[in-house]
């Protein structure tokens, strides 16, 4: 017999080992990183539906606060000032452009487009207008539906 000590067993990795593991790791790092890159990259979206919401929901206000009425007034352009009741705002439209009252074009909105159609019907028995407002940018669109009927003005 011999009074050597049985040969430890080495542990630790392989040089294969180790780049098996390095090429796993960033295999997996690649994934991560790809599926960050396409939530960045639409980051700006929910920050534009917000805005299509903003903008569809003023213009339906708007719209809703204004005397019931059949009598229709000219549009004139981008100005809204002069419309006295719900049935002036059918065929409003803007394109790339958003504006206040008075027509004047609201810069940091540029790029929306705004389309009102106010159509006469009923709900639920009640003469009523249909009021829908069509809020774009680029390819997205929001559209609201809402109604007016004849109550005391």
């Amino acid at each position: 017999m011999s009074n050597r000590a049985p040969a430890a067993r080495q542990r630790g990795f392989t040089l294969i080992e180790m780049i098996i593991a390095i090429v796993v790791i960033n295999v997996g790092l690649v994934g991560v990183l790809l599926a960050f890159s396409t939530v960045s990259r639409h980051n700006a979206d929910p920050m534009v539906g917000k805005q299509m919401l903003a903008i569809a929901e003023e213009m339906m206000e708007e719209i809703q606060l204004k005397p019931y009425d059949h009598a229709a007034t000219a549009l004139d352009g981008c100005r809204r000032s002069q419309f006295d009741d719900v049935a002036d705002f059918n065929g409003y439209t803007t394109t790339n452009r958003i504006c206040d009252i008075e027509g004047t074009e609201i810069a940091s909105l540029a790029g929306y487009g705004v389309d009102v159609d106010v159509v006469a019907g009923t709900l639920s028995g009640v003469a009523a207008w249909q009021i829908t407002v069509t809020v774009s940018y680029g390819t997205d669109t929001l559209t609201l539906v809402g109604w007016r009927t004849d109550y005391g003005d």
